[in-house]
């Protein structure tokens, strides 16, 4: 598809694999990427799963990777005790300000340091009837020039990781590309916390890709939380396959960026695969938070719960697409949604939207989507109490959040992402340090 945004970006990828060794796997994917993209084209506000999307800033940034600059530790949010921290700078790795695992149950490795052991064949293939929407994960294939490779092998306690992603360069200089392959063998467990934040209040351009694969049995608990600087631009692609008896829980907390599309696309091939998908997204000024949700049940007798609780304020937009598709020998599908949105001003959007398509019978699938103001009845009760009216409608905002937040099961993880919550839904009352 010739356009001249893809032409542009033809351009830049050429300029920038100059600087790249010409041969080997990892210029073989980079290339196959490339061309699959020019092929394909980035999405635009046609598709009907971008509508939501902010894509105009697209014509203005720069596609080459930045050259990162190293951030200061104070820089980087607080550490989590009793989980390895590997941190990456655009999209690079920085040994000097992580605290490598000591675990023989895995293994973490740059990916610009295991492109040896990798092929042609590693380019993730698009979950089918979804690749549409996943067109940004290749540009991150084209583009990306580290990251991080991580195998995880069975061990009576699960392994606990946490990978920092910051963005230091503004989006005329370059743009960042974090990028994690992850694979989970057969038991295999790990609790992994995966952040985005910014070095300072550049407005860098993020795009973000994610391959998981877990094995019969294994069990992943992942906290993704989205704090980058407000004048940022991010892009974020997950594709995740759960294998047989595979306990999968997704945690996503979206709260920075000017403009933010997270496309997720999980397939649950193996009998009695568990995908819990619980989302969060904050929206105030002028923001965009969008999210594109797919999940596909291949197997039989899996099982899917979807939660989404969003509040737009300002002139925000946030919206939140959850699409479900039981496969013709999905039977004994358990699916449940639940989707709900707040407005917190009268110039502010919120758009949920669940999707079902079912193609066996025998399954149980139910889905509910409500978006509106606070509810005036609750509002009535409460100052009814002596509440004054900020009061009482925060109050009822930290309820809304908390349906999700309070399952997150890292006790320190999920005291600073109240924290963080409470910059922009200011707590009525201190909360207890015991959480």
């Amino acid at each position: 598809m010739s356009t001249p945004l893809t032409a542009r970006i033809l351009e830049e990828h050429a300029n920038a694999s100059r600087a790249l060794p010409p041969a080997g796997p990892a210029a073989t994917r980079r290339r196959t990427a490339i061309a699959a993209l020019t092929a394909s084209g980035l999405p635009t506000s046609r598709d009907e799963n971008w509508k939501y999307a902010n894509l105009r800033p697209l014509e203005r940034l720069r596609f080459a990777p930045a050259t990162p600059v190293q951030p200061q530790a104070t820089d980087l949010p607080a550490a989590i005790p009793g989980f390895a921290r590997y941190v990456f700078v655009d999209g690079a790795f920085a040994p000097a300000l992580s605290a490598r695992l000591d675990a023989s149950a895995a293994t973490i490795t740059p990916l610009s340091a295991s492109d040896a052991g990798r092929t042609a064949a590693a380019v993730p293939a698009p979950v089918p009837g979804a690749g549409a929407d996943e067109r940004f994960a290749l540009l991150n294939e084209a583009f990306a020039t580290d990251g991080a490779a991580i195998r995880v092998a069975a061990h009576p306690e699960p392994v606990r990781l946490e990978l920092v992603f910051v963005a230091s360069a503004d989006a005329q200089s370059g743009a960042s590309y974090p990028r994690v392959e992850l694979q989970l063998g057969s038991q295999a467990q790990l609790l992994l916390i995966e952040r985005h934040v910014s070095a300072g209040p550049h407005a860098s351009f993020v795009n973000s890709a994610v391959t998981l694969e877990l094995g019969s049995g294994a069990t992943l608990h992942h906290y993704r939380l989205q704090e980058l600087a407000a004048r940022a631009i991010v892009f974020d692609t997950l594709s995740a396959v759960v294998g047989r008896d595979a306990c999968y829980r997704l945690h996503g907390i979206n709260i920075g960026a000017q403009s933010a599309r997270s496309t997720l696309a999980v397939r649950l091939t193996g009998e009695r695969a568990d995908l819990t998908l619980a989302v969060v997204a904050l929206g105030e000024h002028q923001q965009v938070q969008d999210t594109y949700a797919r999940v596909e049940h291949v197997a039989p007798r899996a099982r899917t719960e979807q939660v989404f609780r969003g509040i737009s304020a300002g002139r925000a937009r946030v919206a939140f697409n959850g699409k479900i598709v039981v496969g013709r020998e999905a039977h004994g599908t358990d699916s449940r949604q639940s989707l709900r949105g707040l407005l917190a001003g009268p110039e502010a959007e919120i758009d949920v939207r669940p999707q079902l398509e079912i193609y066996t019978d025998e399954v149980r699938c139910s889905h509910g989507a409500t978006a509106g103001k606070l509810d005036e009845n609750m509002l009535f009760y409460l100052r009814s109490r002596g509440l004054e009216p900020e009061v009482a409608q925060r109050l009822l905002k930290w309820a809304f959040l908390e349906d999700v937040v309070a399952k997150i099961e890292v006790a320190e993880l999920r005291r600073q992402i109240e924290q963080r919550l409470a910059r922009q839904v200011p707590e009525p009352f201190a909360r207890g340090e015991s959480a």
